[in-house]
């Protein structure tokens, strides 16, 4: 990977929904309503208001995202993807893929400069984490290939242990 690319990404251990940042990506389920992990500590620190705008868009298939205002976090908006729940088939990956892509088309589209991401399906979902890890940081690569708008790039990760395989992979690339 070419070193321009390089300094736009980078990877982090924390809560997500305490990170400043133009957009940060929910991991959310189709319904959008909230639920465990990522995406009940993003709607419990974003507040009521999240809520109540997620359900008057009317859910989320996955592989797509959707955009939301970020209430009471520190973020101007919220965008929400629904990954794939793991099967170990190669539709996975192409949905989880299309996660990345879409949620950086909607940012890119909103102006967005800079953007964080959690491990989209790893958690409750069973994604394995090199695999997803791969994909994630592959697809976003090709994005901002092509989209310079967006300038910053953080994988936000919740576990040391994930956080190291993500250092690894970019490392290698």
């Amino acid at each position: 990977m070419e070193e321009s690319l390089r300094q736009r990404i980078e990877i982090r251990q924390g809560d997500i929904a305490q990170l400043a940042v133009d957009a940060i990506v929910n991991a959310a389920n189709t319904s959008l309503l909230g639920g465990g992990g990522v995406d009940g500590a993003i709607h419990r620190a974003a507040g009521p208001g999240l809520l109540a705008e997620c359900k008057g868009i009317g859910g989320c298939p996955t592989g797509e995202a959707r955009l939301t205002k970020g209430y009471k976090l520190p973020v101007k908006y919220v965008i929400h993807t629904v990954g794939p729940v793991y099967r170990g088939q190669p539709e996975d990956s192409r949905l989880l893929a299309s996660c990345y892509r879409e949620s950086l088309a909607l940012a890119d589209t909103h102006g967005v400069r800079s953007i964080a991401f959690p491990a989209i399906s790893c958690g409750v979902y069973g994604y394995p984490v090199a695999d997803a890890c791969r994909i994630a940081v592959d697809s976003t690569v090709l994005f901002l290939n092509d989209h310079e708008q967006i300038q910053r790039v953080i994988f936000m990760l919740f576990s040391d242990e994930n956080r190291k395989v993500y250092e690894d992979y970019l490392a290698g690339t």
